[in-house]
This record gives C-alpha cells, sequence and structure tokens, in this order.
C-alpha cells in the first residue's frame, strides 16, 4: 500500500518559552542521525540569537541548520535522499510554511517542526493552529511559571525597567531570558510588564509557599475570576 511505501508526516512540537521545543526538536534529529538517516534542518533568518547557521536550544543543545528567508524556499533545498526534515521556530513563517510541510510529507519525509503555539499575548500564533490540525503527532510542552511555580503555558514579554508596559505591541520581538519569561494561565499579563527587582531570574523558581508574590498571585486570580 501507498503509505507502507511513502511513510511521510508531520510531527508538531509546541508550547512556551523555556518549555524545552528546540531541545526536542534536536534530540529526534540526533537520535535519526545516530540511525544513518538523512536530515535537513530549517530556521527562519530572522531568528540569530545565538547561531546563524544552527538550531540551538537555550541550554546550547544545537545542531546545523540552513536559515531561510520564506518557508517555500525550503522545498529548493531539501535533496531526494533526505529522509526527515526539522523546522524550528515556525510560528516566524507565514500560512504557506503548512502547504511545504504537506507537500514534504507526501514525499514520503518525516517533517518534524517545532514552535511557539501562542503569542505573548497568548493568542495562537501564525501557523500553529493550521499545522496542529493536520499532523499526525502534537507535543505540547510546558515551562515553570516563575512567579507560582505551576506548569507555564504562556510567554510573558517583559520591558526593561522605567519602560511602561504595551510599549512596544509588535508581535514578532525575538528574544529569550532578557525580554521573556514562562508564566502560567493566571500570573500572565497578556500587555506585558516590567520586571521586578525581586523576579526569580527565568529558567528558576522559588518555593510557591514561601514566595513572598503568592498573595499578589492569588488576586490576580481573585480578580480574573470576578470578571467571567
Amino acid at each position: 500500500m501507498l503509505h507502507r511505501t511513502l511513510p511521510g508526516f508531520i510531527e508538531v512540537i509546541c508550547g512556551s518559552m523555556f518549555s524545552g521545543k528546540t531541545e526536542e526538536l534536536v534530540r529526534r534529529l540526533k537520535r535519526a542521525q545516530f540511525a544513518r538517516q538523512k536530515i535537513q534542518v530549517f530556521k527562519p533568518v530572522i531568528d540569530n540569537r545565538y547561531s546563524a547557521d544552527h538550531v540551538q536550544s537555550h541550554d546550547a543543545n544545537r545542531i546545523l541548520s540552513r536559515p531561510v528567508e520564506k518557508a517555500k524556499d525550503i522545498l529548493k533545498f531539501v535533496e531526494d535522499n533526505t529522509r526527515i526534515v526539522g523546522i524550528d521556530e515556525v510560528q516566524f513563517f507565514d500560512d504557506s510554511v503548512v502547504e511545504v510541510a504537506q507537500k514534504l510529507a507526501y514525499r514520503g519525509m518525516r517533517v518534524i517542526v517545532a514552535g511557539l503555539d501562542m503569542d505573548f499575548r497568548g493568542q495562537p500564533f501564525g501557523p500553529m493552529p493550521k499545522l496542529l490540525a493536520v499532523a499526525e503527532q502534537v507535543t505540547k510542552l510546558s515551562a515553570v511559571c516563575v512567579i507560582c511555580g505551576n506548569p507555564a503555558s504562556r510567554s510573558q514579554r517583559i520591558f526593561a525597567p522605567g519602560t511602561s508596559a504595551g510599549a512596544d505591541t509588535s508581535r514578532i520581538a525575538v528574544g529569550a531570558k532578557e525580554m521573556y519569561e514562562a508564566r502560567c494561565r493566571f500570573c500572565h499579563e497578556p500587555d506585558g510588564t516590567t520586571r521586578s527587582e525581586d523576579s526569580t531570574p527565568s529558567g528558576l523558581t522559588s518555593s510557591p509557599v514561601n514566595d513572598p508574590r503568592e498573595g499578589e498571585t492569588q488576586s490576580r486570580l481573585r480578580l480574573r475570576l470576578s470578571k467571567r
């Protein structure tokens, strides 16, 4: 049957900032390399935070990649003997990346894409909703909320001290720990916030029981529930 000779499919790895999306993507790709499967990796040219020619996680796990300006450029560079195609930061591409992933899957390739499923306001990000709909496998990862320690599904945009929250409303702002924190549903502030002096560094959490901001978190929760 066709699916036995052309076992192409799409995998989506999604979640908030600092949830381990790129790390999981790199893990799957390197495992394929160990099995001597030919892989090719792509990322949007806008993502040059750590390296111009590597896909790299916040923990410095990385793999060689090709930056492309447009999603359709990927089709020009994928070779016929490639078994697996990886695409990182897929939310930065337009909806054409969905068609690209579909075409590669129909060519019998395993397509693994990773990216944010929500922007800093908590709204669906770019082509991710459509990719989630057409994928055969979806993995949603969570981080740890730096405020309360609960599972975090949102990416909190952080402004420099002295800058008013909401000053930068652009949807795309490439950054890492200096610009974003992982937050849960109730600690997330959609319009952005400034980093307080006692804020727990990104990637670390204090005990929710002893956290002096617990009262603030509970007050915010009660306020939001009262507005429903």
